[in-house]
């Protein structure tokens, strides 16, 4: 069994390069008898089941947990240790000295629960996310054929196509689909579609005599079938090659199963997760520092309660330094995204994948039903020595000749699209071809009704049809290549009349023919004759039809949107260059045929060289599934984000690889559709640039969303070190902070995301995916407002000291150990912080603008927002319930009025801004 088993070897076996014998031979098969019982079965159990390999999933327990797994959970759970050892001592005290338990005024053990609820808010958030089961294997699997009719013990058997063992003999009808990688050792006419496997737009020709000199590619493989792609013509036998992950598909597969990856934004939240967990023990161990050698300095040794009061405040800072409600937040924004991306017909299956389309600066596009229509169309047509284009085709042309072309073209084929397409998708161009001209087949056949027929063979390469006319007339047609039909041709036709064709004729005909191969256009030559017999000989010559899978109307617009935003469009296929240039040329991605490689050349480039390629190659033809991951990944290499368009098995592979794999929503396979990260609803190529379009809006939502978010935690941090270094009692506490974070800052935050975007973000490049969420400016943005609010704050905390004549450090002291004028105070502290941040979110919604522009473009969500946020932050001071739980008090008008003035402090800084900045321009124009 050495030469079976050398297919489990690393080095695969070229078994296009074998005779038929010499495959045979390698297998250890019979080509009459197939394989014994025995022998099925002893291979059947040593290389187990033709199917795919399941990937062990993960288990949504362990997902949730994984989602902890994160620098800034890990200080909330540090925060919640600690505050659940001192609400336990606290606890105790009380009910030693109350009698009983309250869960309010016993300990913190809200501010454990607020905690508790926003660590497992964000894992199930996070969870859900993930647990969208990953069904591309079972996608793959399904398209398996389920049975395979085999010869087994000299029987024709049907068995489960799971059972096929390689060296099986397996027999090949039309309308079968392949159960295994095979090498062909009979052929009759067979034909197969691999156009989801290969890119090849039309059915592919199988010839089990051809041997090839050498290893070639995927779709030049003649005399090999592949797993999953279905029999569209003729029959054939095929002998096992390949099982399960062995095979073309099974690779494929293997494809699949690699590591998610992360998006640019996954990537900066990740960077700014880890700063923010490093930042906050940085801060926090700064503070129990402070708070510890103000202990010593007040109480020498100090008590208890000093200490608690100390890791309390330090809590309540790590509280203030972490984002809460960032991760449910930007979820939200981006589920809001998602609805918009409906509207252009885009379908994210992927959530954090809707902003990436904002950084995306190479769209990799399959060219067969992507770029193209996956419709073999007659685009031009010669007859009567003239060439006639698609817009000719109508019943209004009276040229009886190119009508009499289309009807000899449809009677002459097997294909039906009235009720349905069925057919070689040749011919079903040729059908549709005669219906431009209201020429039904259906009518046809009724009136010239089918009387004999001469199939079409890969030798002949010519196909005929026999059909009644009338009681003593008949006609007969044959379509086929321009060679054969004119080796069999004496005569013409030209304007209605029939005459002997001359070398003239004959050279202008291959004039023409060559003109349309120049365009890539596949060519097909129509002969007639009247006779009774049906015989391929002294033909009278029609003339030509040129077809080809044509471009979609809406894809060059597009392209050129594309280029104007600085995003570079490529073609990758797996169909020949020549049709690849032609589309690609007339769609304005490639200029010249040497910006174009094929597969074979990738496969002697090394990775560097490939990279190097890459910034000069458009076009990518004649490539395998491999090929196109390795071009999506120089790319990538190049420092690129990179979308990838597909709708084949083929395509699936670089659709995971890619930064965002896109695929079609009505001719994509399920396997496509499962691998990738969204999906176009109508299959438009244009869809993809209003995609971009929203996807850069969104992106700078999210920007604007964590800009205000980590300002207001700025500010909240500032304040308290601040407060807390110079020895007086922490102004906010964390209940305080968890409102403010979870609650006040969510809805502003909420209603910036839904911020209509710049209807000028297509004239910009795609921004550096290497860029942070803090460049171009943000940084200093945040820094600046988390300063003002952190000032107003402060402000808002002494304002209760001053209103009671406390001016000195040594009097607001004394007066702030009474704990009824420092829950006057830290009430001040908390309005002040709750108001700032809805003026602030009115300024954030355009940093460049003036904030009555805010009202211009009707973003009601924020009118909503701040409207709601007074109303709750009023909920918590005046509800007396509420106010015991916030340990707030009421605030007298003065107060008040002290808060809104200190309040609007960040919507002031932001029209000061934006004046400067108007100044500046003026000065700079003068």
């Amino acid at each position: 069994m050495e030469a079976i088993n050398a297919a489990d070897s690393k080095q695969k076996i070229s078994y296009e390069s074998f005779t038929i014998e010499q495959a045979i031979n390698a297998l250890e098969t019979n080509s009459k008898s197939g394989l014994t019982s025995a022998e099925a079965k002893k291979r059947l159990e040593r290389d187990g089941l033709n199917k795919l390999d399941e990937k062990k999933k993960k288990s949504w327990i362990r997902i949730f947990f994984e989602q902890m797994n994160n620098p800034t959970i890990f200080v909330l759970f540090g925060a919640i240790i600690l505050t659940i050892g001192i609400s336990i001592f606290d606890t105790i005290e009380y009910v030693r000295t109350y009698g009983h338990f309250s869960f309010v005024e016993a300990g913190d053990w809200p501010d454990v629960v607020i905690i508790l609820a926003v660590i497992i808010m964000n894992a199930v958030i996070g969870t859900i996310q993930e647990v969208k089961a990953q069904t591309s294997l079972d996608a793959l699997k399904s398209m398996s054929s389920p049975e395979s009719l085999v010869i087994r013990n000299g029987e024709r058997i049907k068995i489960r196509s799971s059972e096929l063992v390689r060296g099986d003999v397996v027999i090949l009808e039309e309308g079968d689909t392949v159960g295994a990688d095979m090498r062909l050792i009979e052929s009759h006419n067979l034909k197969a579609n691999e156009s989801s496997l290969t890119g090849e737009s039309v059915p592919v020709e199988k010839d089990a005599k051809y041997t090839f000199s050498k290893p070639v590619g995927i779709g030049d493989r003649c005399n090999i079938v592949y797993m999953s792609t279905p029999i569209v013509y003729g029959r054939g036998i095929g002998i096992v090659t390949e099982i399960g992950m062995g095979t073309e598909i099974g690779k494929i597969a293997k494809a699949l199963d690699s590591e998610e990856q992360m998006t640019p934004l996954q990537k900066v939240l990740a960077k700014l997760s880890k700063t923010l967990g490093i930042l906050t023990l940085v801060v926090v161990v700064a503070v129990l520092i402070a708070d510890i050698v103000w202990i010593f300095v007040d109480h020498g040794q100090g008590d208890i309660q000093s200490w608690i009061e100390a890791i309390l405040s330090s809590i309540a800072l790590a509280v203030a330094a972490i984002p809460e409600g960032l991760p449910a937040v930007v979820t939200i924004v981006l589920s809001i995204g998602v609805q918009r991306m409906v509207k252009a017909n885009t379908i994210v299956r992927k959530l954090a994948s809707v902003e990436t389309l904002g950084a995306v600066s190479v769209v990799c596009s399959d060219k067969t039903g992507t770029l193209t229509q996956n419709k073999m169309t007659v685009l031009e047509a010669y007859v009567d020595g003239s060439i006639y284009k698609s817009d000719d085709f109508n019943e209004e042309n009276d040229n009886q000749d190119l009508k009499f072309l289309a009807r000899g073209m449809s009677l002459c084929s097997n294909a039906t699209i009235d009720e349905g397409l069925f057919g070689d998708p040749t011919e079903i161009a040729l059908v549709a071809f005669s219906n431009e001209f209201n020429m039904h087949k259906k009518d046809l056949s009724e009136s010239h009704p089918r009387i004999d027929e001469l199939p079409f063979d890969s030798v002949r390469k010519m196909m005929s049809t026999m059909h009644f006319v009338n009681d003593d007339k008949s006609i007969m047609y044959t379509k086929g290549a321009l060679d054969s039909i004119l080796l069999h041709t004496d005569r013409i036709l030209e304007n209605g009349k029939v005459r002997n064709i001359t070398e003239k004729d004959v050279e202008k005909i291959y004039e023409i023919n060559e003109l349309f191969a120049s365009k890539a256009l596949r060519v097909l030559a129509l002969a007639y004759d009247e006779k009774e017999s049906i015989e391929e000989e002294k033909l009278i010559f029609v003339g030509l039809v040129a077809m080809i899978d044509p471009a979609r109307p809406e894809a060059k617009p597009a392209v050129i949107k594309f280029r104007n935003a600085g995003i570079t469009t490529v073609m990758i296929t797996g169909d020949h260059i020549d049709t690849a240039f032609a589309i690609a040329h007339d769609l304005g991605i490639v200029e010249r045929k040497e910006d174009c490689l094929q597969g074979k050349d990738i496969d002697l480039l090394s990775p560097e060289e490939l990279r190097e390629k890459c910034k000069t190659a458009r076009v990518f033809a004649r490539v395998s599934p491999e090929n196109k991951v390795e071009i999506v990944r120089a790319f990538q290499e190049n420092g690129n984000i990179c979308a990838m368009t597909g709708d084949g098995v083929n395509d699936a592979p670089s659709l995971k690889r890619a930064d965002i794999g896109i695929a079609m929503g009505i001719t994509g396979t399920d396997v496509s559709k499962e691998a990738s990260d969204m999906v176009l609803a109508d299959d438009n190529f244009a869809s993809i640039e209003k995609a971009v379009e929203e996807g850069r809006g969104i992106y700078s939502n999210i920007k604007k969303t964590v800009i205000f978010l980590i300002s207001s935690n700025i500010a909240e941090v500032l304040v308290m070190f601040a407060v807390i270094c110079i020895g007086l009692p922490a102004p906010l506490l964390a209940i305080h902070l968890l409102w403010i974070n979870l609650i006040t800052d969510s809805l502003p935050a909420i209603a910036l995301g839904m911020d209509p975007k710049d209807p000028n973000n297509m004239s910009d490049s795609p921004r550096d995916p290497k860029e942070g969420i803090f460049a171009n400016g943000g940084m200093r943005t945040t820094l600046l407002y988390g300063l003002v609010i952190s000032i107003g704050v402060f402000i808002g905390f002494l304002a209760t000291a001053w209103l009671n004549d406390a001016y000195t450090y040594n009097a607001i002291r004394t007066l702030y150990s009474d704990p009824v004028y420092l829950f006057q105070a830290q009430t001040m502290a908390f309005t002040s912080l709750g108001f700032a941040e809805l003026f602030h979110m009115i300024g954030m919604s355009n940093t460049r603008k003036s904030f009555v522009h805010v009202f211009k473009d009707k973003n009601r969500m924020m009118l909503i927002a701040f409207l709601f946020g007074i109303a709750l932050q009023l909920f918590v001071i005046e509800v007396p319930s509420v106010r015991t739980l916030f340990s707030t008090a009421n605030l007298t008008w003065q107060e008040w009025l002290i808060t809104l003035g200190i309040s609007i402090l960040p919507l002031v800084v932001h029209e000061i801004a934006f004046l400067v900045r108007q100044i500046k321009k003026v000065l700079k124009k003068s």
